[in-house]
This record gives structure tokens, sequence and C-alpha cells, in this order.
């Protein structure tokens, strides 16, 4: 006679009203739930910086866990969220031929231009 002991967490409800129906459990869940992307915005900061990835059904849910998981101390004044497959980057082996055509322009390049004292971020 062998004895089964199943945890239900927050969410999972089974399909039949007995509870006799398994509920998936949360790594099958997690699994077709999209990967998003976590930038917070602390208080002394202008920008948005990378604090994680987390795993939600949309964008609400992603948000949500996000203040959960990443400002607890209350650190951040801004949250985004963006689902990874919308995250385009370059390809690092590819560096030389992606910024080639900028490195022939130096005036592009504001290395020789002297900020004034009045200008405090840049």
């Amino acid at each position: 006679m062998s004895f089964q002991s199943r945890k239900y967490l927050y969410g999972d409800i089974p399909d039949a009203p007995g509870g006799s129906s398994p509920a998936p459990s949360s790594s099958v869940q997690e699994k077709n739930w999209p990967l998003w992307e976590v930038f917070i915005r602390s208080r002394q900061g202008l920008d948005h910086k990378h604090a994680g990835s987390l795993h939600a059904a949309d964008a609400q849910m992603a948000m949500e866990n996000a203040r959960d998981v990443y400002t607890r101390r209350m650190e951040g004044v801004s949250i985004w969220v963006v689902e990874s497959k919308y995250i385009h980057a370059s390809n690092p082996e590819e560096s030389s031929s992606l910024y080639d055509p900028a490195n022939d322009k130096v005036y592009r390049h504001p290395t020789f231009y002297e900020l004034p004292e009045a200008v405090k971020n840049m």
C-alpha cells in the first residue's frame, strides 16, 4: 500500500470537484509562461538597470512579481518588465563590423568637448 501526498500551490485548482485529478506542477506551468526581463530605476539613479528575470503568465503578473522580488526594501521608484522574446541584441563577435562605420567619423566622439559646470548629468 502506497500513500501519495500532493502539494498544491497558489492558483492550482484540481479539474475534478473531488480533487482526484492531479494539478500540474509549478515547473510544468512555468515552462508555459513566458520569460520577462525586469529593469528597476533606483531612487538615486536616472536610468533603469537590469535587475533579473522571472516567469509570469502576463504583464500584470510580471509587474507584481517584479515588485515583490526585486523591490522588497522600497529601493526602486520605477519598474519596467519586458517579455524576453521582444529583446533583440547584437552579436558580440560581429562588433567590429557593427561599429566600423562610426570609427572614421571623429566628430561623433565627444571626447574633446569640455562640459560646463552647470551640466550635472550627461
